[in-house]
């Protein structure tokens, strides 16, 4: 099963591991993009980080973080934009939803996001992200 149950999720945030989500399609035919939701726990909070990247993989290529920024002039940090932090993982989580869209039911761990955008390529790169 690759979703977290939402304890399952809170516990791999208080063990130290962060959960993401892929969030679809950014941007537009000529600077085609995808973004992504991470919660990153830290030693005191727990930080909502935000991707947007160049959609440029394949069905062969989809390691999300080594995608280009989408706008390659934005002074922000390439590795994301932290939007929001917590002091606790639930509420890190429901940050991320309420600012980002992100969906209760579909975090996965560290690395996983890749996969969900893997199958977004797969499906033809469909403008609505897939439902829940």
């Amino acid at each position: 099963m690759r979703y977290l149950v939402e304890s399952f999720a809170v516990s791999a945030l208080t063990r130290g591991r962060s959960v993401e989500q892929f969030l679809g399609p950014v941007g537009d035919a000529h600077a085609p993009g995808v973004r992504w939701v991470e919660v990153v726990p830290t030693n005191s909070e727990f930080k909502v980080v935000l991707h947007m990247s160049a959609d440029v993989g394949n069905e062969g290529f989809y390691d999300l973080v080594e995608f280009p920024p989408l706008d390659p002039e934005s002074e922000d940090d390439e590795f994301g934009l932290e939007i929001a932090t917590a002091a606790g993982p639930r509420d890190a989580l429901a940050l991320a939803e309420h600012r980002t869209g992100a969906v209760r039911g579909r975090w996965v761990k560290q690395g996983v996001a890749q996969d969900e955008y893997r199958d977004f390529v797969l499906a033809g790169r469909p403008q609505q992200a897939a439902p829940c």
